[in-house]
């Protein structure tokens, strides 16, 4: 099982993807340069200052700019490395817009990958190039799943935190025929042809999904199902064989479809426990257990998770990974006080409209940060630690739905009506966002 400090790279890992997915710029002047672990930094600065020289010559004299500027902030970030690391390095460069959409400001990162890349790349274009960084992400466990009933099959794969249906499809099976006479055995004979066809199409589907270049692309096969098909299937002579050799698991299930799919995914936690999905279902269910027992040890929702994790009371935090809120800091300017608050995008893009907010006009933003990135870096500061969480389970959807997408497990049992800390008080005036 991965340890939470790989956890929490991947989880930036992925936050750095979406912000440099979603910043834009004029022109074709956003740079990406890969460099694999052992490449010679003079090597790399004389192909860049080749591609400086190759800028000279674009027509679009804003464009030349600042593609020439962005190179030179690239080879001037390199001076800062006596050589490349050994997992390689990632360098973006470019003038994007600022948040009003309008200015534009420099943007330069540096970044050394969690695992080793072998990709050699300069690119120069109107978006950076990200694919490199999503490999990185990308869970070698991937399982793969037959749900067979009466209704029919579905085919899904999971891995790392993602769950996906490959395909499915819809039988109609003659049902068992109580009239006697001859007619009986003739429709006894009908109903296990169509049996043995339906088994034998469920086999031979699942040898495109599941094969590549004739090899098993999953780790390991779990077959579940109602009654019997289940065993049919995995006994069944056209079943390839080199997808038998890989069966880990025949659950018996209560449903079939994505219904099915779940419970077998909840029954076949043995073996694929080291899958992130996995993970965060047993973390969510834990916390629903605890509620339906009325512990008293489980807070959620944004406002009352905050004030208890400040307290340093939540011993385990449970944070949806693409959670929306900010955390911003304001200034009160009429006596330097600082209230911290916790705002959608919404509210923080209309908090100084003051047709609708005359009463803002008292505060400046001091600090904005998104607040799954401020958990990610100070959680350990109040004796937390995090499970960061998607909503690509049905128990996810529900927890970020149901529950705000923030929650967690406290030490001891918290009164939620007691006094707040006063640098972190809320501000209880009606006419304020």
């Amino acid at each position: 099982m991965e340890s939470e400090e790989d956890l929490i790279q991947q989880f930036k890992l992925k936050r750095l993807i979406k912000k440099l997915e979603e910043v834009q710029g004029s022109g074709t002047s956003m740079i990406t340069v890969i460099i694999p672990g052992g490449k010679k930094i003079p090597d790399i600065q004389k192909m860049l200052q080749e591609e400086a020289g190759k800028a000279e010559k674009i027509k679009d004299r804003v464009n030349r700019q600042s593609v020439v500027k962005a190179i030179n902030s690239v080879r001037e970030k390199l001076k800062f490395y006596n050589k490349i690391p050994n997992n390689g390095l990632l360098i973006y460069s470019g003038e994007v817009f600022a948040d009003d959409g309008k200015t534009e400001k420099k943007l330069i990162l540096d970044f050394e990958p969690i695992k080793a890349i072998n990709t050699s790349l300069y690119k120069c274009a109107a978006t950076f190039e990200t694919q490199a960084l999503r490999e990185l992400l990308t869970s070698k466990e991937k399982f793969g799943f037959i749900i067979v009933d009466g209704s029919g099959a579905l085919y899904g794969t999971v891995q790392g935190n993602a769950r996906e249906v490959l395909q499915k499809f819809t039988v109609d099976l003659p049902k068992k025929h109580g009239r006697g006479g001859q007619s009986s055995q003739r429709f006894a004979r009908i109903r296990v042809e169509k049996r043995q066809n339906y088994v034998r199409k469920v086999c031979e589907t699942a040898i495109p999904l599941f094969l590549t270049d004739d090899r098993p692309n999953v780790e390991g096969i779990i077959i579940a199902g109602c009654a019997d098909f289940k065993i049919q299937v995995a006994e069944s002579p056209i079943f390839d064989q080199r997808l038998k050799k890989i069966i880990c698991n025949i659950v018996d299930i209560s449903y079939g479809g994505e219904q099915g799919f779940s419970q077998a995914i909840d029954l076949s936690k043995g073996c694929l426990s080291n899958i992130k999905l996995v993970q965060e279902q047993a973390a969510i269910n834990k916390m629903y257990e605890e509620i339906n027992m009325d512990t008293g040890r489980i807070v959620y929702g944004i406002e009352d998770t905050m004030r208890v994790f400040l307290d340093g009371a939540v011993e385990r935090i449970i944070c949806y990974d693409n959670l929306t809120e900010y955390r911003v800091t304001l200034l009160d300017k009429r006596d330097s006080s600082k209230i911290v608050k916790y705002l959608k995008p919404a509210q923080v893009a209309e908090f100084f409209n003051k047709d609708m907010h005359p009463e803002n006009n008292d505060f400046d933003i001091e600090e904005k940060e998104a607040l799954v990135d401020w958990l990610a870096e100070h959680h350990r500061e109040f004796g937390s630690e995090i499970v960061f969480v998607t909503d690509c389970s049905p128990e996810g959807s529900q927890f970020v739905k149901g529950f705000g997408g923030l929650g967690g497990f406290m030490r001891f049992k918290y009164d939620l009506d007691a006094g707040q800390d006063a640098a972190y008080k809320e501000d209880d005036d009606d006419g304020f966002i």
